[in-house]
């Protein structure tokens, strides 16, 4: 008896220390600036209160990422490609958010695209925000002709724009600041949220040519968060817009084993000489970002 008693109490003492192994907390010096990231099975759920949620939504070599402020009012921007519909639909369903009160097409490439006319078929939507631009491409047509037929107008997004998304939530968009680009990526809708003392930028597939511009124009691109553009790709994220952006913390949205090489290495060592934390989709899955305006929690769940 003794001897199973022992042996109970082994197995107990391993998977305590087993499960203890799955999270990992990384501080900063200044504990205003703290994050936690864990591998649990549960991220935390999106609580009323002071908190603002940003998840970046694991949907491959693909963007799409849902906000959702203290005040229950929600943002997504992009919505991946076609078949990752159904599995953004349900995740935002899973958080009981039944209108989402901006939506932002940041450019008409299917990756960021894909699944928008689905979305705009499954949800109330209060404002949608577009580039002026136009492609050819069946997917494009789709979510204009679905628009249509929701009686949804677009709002078409350019740099100095303000967006209003509840109390305490300042959205501004830096780009796109020209009418006319030879890279379809350059007229991105570049999005920075600021809520607290804490920043969230959002580059789209925003590439160095329009980075210059928010340079040029004054822009604060100052963020504690930082949406790689283009997947890491060394079209975007320039010397002089890292350094004016100086993130503590990268998301990178980018498929695993992709056939673009993405991220490029050079990025990710650009980012790594500035001692930037690195999260990416392709080896963290959805990125769960938790603040209260003071500090950052960061959840990661594959």
């Amino acid at each position: 008896m003794k001897k199973i008693l022992a042996f109970i109490t082994i197995l107990l003492i391993l998977v305590i220390s087993i499960t203890a192994c799955n999270t990992t907390k990384v501080g900063l010096t200044n504990n205003t600036n703290t994050a936690s990231t864990t591998n649990a099975n549960n991220t935390p759920a999106n609580k009323a209160g002071n908190k603002l949620n940003i998840y970046y939504l694991n949907v491959g070599q693909a963007d799409s990422i849902l906000i959702n402020t203290p005040d229950n009012k929600s943002m997504l921007i992009d919505a991946g490609n076609r078949e990752d519909g159904n599995f953004i639909v349900n995740y935002i369903k899973k958080l009981g958010i039944q209108k989402l009160d901006v939506v932002i097409a940041t450019h008409p490439h299917e990756d960021h695209i894909g699944a928008m006319a689905q979305i705009i078929k499954t949800f109330d939507i209060g404002s949608f925000y577009m580039p002026k631009v136009t492609t050819n491409t069946k997917t494009f047509e789709n979510m204009l002709r679905t628009l249509q037929q929701n009686n949804i107008r677009a709002i078409y997004a350019k740099g100095g724009m303000k967006i209003q998304l509840g109390k305490g939530v300042d959205i501004d968009l830096l780009a796109p600041n020209r009418s006319k680009y030879d890279d379809l990526n350059d007229y991105s809708a570049v999005v920075r949220l600021t809520y607290g003392k804490k920043a969230f930028l959002f580059e789209g597939d925003a590439g160095k040519p329009s980075e210059y511009e928010m340079l040029q124009r004054g822009y604060d691109l100052k963020a504690d968060v930082l949406k790689v553009g283009h997947h890491g790709s060394i079209t975007s994220t320039g010397n002089k817009f890292l350094e004016m952006v100086n993130p503590k913390y990268a998301i990178i949205m980018v498929g695993k084993n992709n056939d673009y090489g993405l991220p490029n290495k050079e990025t990710i060592d650009k980012l790594n000489a500035k001692g930037i934390k690195i999260f990416r989709t392709d080896k963290d899955g959805t990125i769960h970002i938790v603040t209260n305006g003071q500090i950052i929690d960061v959840y990661t769940k594959q």
